[in-house]
């Protein structure tokens, strides 16, 4: 059955937490060109994917569903740092400067908010533009004015907010605390560092003041249950957590044909060199701890030992399963060129081993941009066909995906089923039948 989907009149804001990072500065100059016409937008799911109709007709997925025009989007954010959006790309020096060149006018007209910040959740990192609030709801009502005064100046029907910001030190959650919204309200007004991030912050207030939220750190921020019920309370879309870029995309895409193949694994180890900011922030060993949870949890809900313990039930200390290790090393020289190694210890018939080498090296904010544009559309899609809360058909997109786990709920890592799910979603909100099974 169809969807009620409001049409997408008028302008979309799209408030980028870490506007002037390099993630979020190549995502802008990409959607700006674009739209001039001096770039095609390259690994974008929303722009360039193709669909099957129940006709057998191919159609673009913008054409299935009302998509914003990417000549309707106005950008903007909070950062640490002063540099507008033009400065922080020639800073970033991700991009040519020719590339920039081209919609210099629009990137310089991009001047950040002052950021709601703390030192103590990213040490590594020093800002010099940030918000002087007494308490953490201060700090949520500073922001919540922020997100007011920027849609009425630049004319917005409608906002988004994204974390494209840093990886914050990891929170374990604390049902004490995380577990309702009442006790979660109570700890930001009673000022609790400890248990609520800055990122907390931005979630709280772009939720009540009806804008989807999209965490793409492995911070906890909305993965907790008292975000789930403000979502419910305000009727908004979250999705999270931590963009799928590199190895994880490898990962999630290959264990699948390990698995398909009935084929044994004895161990998955992964090393990463990086030398952005996000490097040097995953430097960081608190830090590194939630980038790590994070990218751990992709194996383990694709190749289950406990399903299949012949074939994933041996490798580790304990031999109850494969070893599964992730390192990030941060290297300055290679700024944003990221490069990974994977090496699989795989056995098949009769339990001969072989191994398999994977060396992917790749552009960490080419493979992310286009990312922030698919969540940004399609977050604001589900809010205006009435969907809310967690969008698990946005899993396609995020190394973790959030997932009720107070009820036991296991979150889909395997990319094929994460793309069925986006797809009869998007057929769904289209007026079409979900023909598509998740096997």
């Amino acid at each position: 059955m169809k969807q009620e989907i409001k049409p997408a009149t008028g302008r979309l804001g799209v408030l980028v937490v870490g506007v002037g990072g390099a993630v979020a500065t190549t995502m802008i100059v990409g959607t700006l060109a674009s739209r001039k016409g001096l770039a095609k937008p390259i690994g974008s799911i929303t722009q360039l994917a193709t669909m099957r109709m129940e006709n057998n007709e191919e159609k673009l997925i913008k054409d299935v569903v009302p998509l914003t025009n990417l000549e309707d989007i106005v950008f903007g954010g909070w950062d640490i740092f002063p540099d507008n959006a033009y400065e922080a790309a020639m800073y970033a020096e991700v991009l040519k400067e020719k590339d920039l060149n081209g919609v210099k006018e629009e990137l310089e007209a991009i001047k950040p908010m002052p950021a709601a910040f703390d030192h103590n959740w990213a040490k590594r990192l020093n800002g010099t533009h940030v918000k002087k609030a007494a308490t953490r709801w201060e700090m949520v009502e500073q922001l919540r004015q922020d997100i007011r005064d920027f849609k009425e100046k630049n004319g917005c029907a409608r906002i988004v907010v994204i974390w494209a910001a840093s990886t914050e030190i990891y929170v374990p959650v604390d049902m004490e605390i995380h577990g309702t919204l009442a006790a979660l309200e109570a700890a930001m007004k009673a000022d609790d560092r400890q248990h609520v991030a800055p990122s907390m912050c931005y979630a709280y207030a772009a939720l009540t003041e009806g804008a989807p939220f999209i965490m793409g750190a492995p911070n906890t921020t909305v993965d907790i249950p008292a975000m789930w019920e403000l979502a419910e309370k305000t009727k908004m879309p979250i999705a999270g957590k931590d963009f799928k870029t590199g190895q994880t995309l490898v990962k999630s895409g290959f264990a699948p044909i390990i698995g398909t193949r009935c084929l044994g694994l004895n161990g998955w180890f992964s090393t990463n060199i990086l030398g952005n900011r996000d490097g040097l922030v995953l430097d960081e060993p608190a830090n590194f701890h939630t980038k790590e949870v994070s990218k751990l949890s992709t194996l383990e809900t694709i190749l289950k030992p406990e399903a299949q313990p012949d074939l994933y039930g041996h490798g580790n200390d304990e031999d109850t399963q494969y070893y599964h290790k992730v390192r990030i090393n941060y290297y300055p020289p290679r700024n944003d060129n990221k490069e990974g190694w994977d090496n699989i210890d795989i056995f098949g018939w009769m339990g001969y081993p072989m191994q398999i080498k994977i060396n992917f090296l790749c552009r960490d904010s080419i493979l992310a941009a286009p990312l922030l544009l698919d969540l940004t559309l399609l977050s604001d899609l589900a809010a205006r066909a009435g969907r809310f809360g967690t969008q698990r058909f946005l899993s396609f997109f995020l190394k973790a995906p959030m997932h009720d786990y107070t009820k036991g709920e296991e979150p889909v890592n395997h990319l094929y089923q994460q793309y069925t799910m986006l797809k009869n979603a998007i057929r769904e909100m289209g007026g079409y039948e979900a023909d598509e099974e998740i096997d």
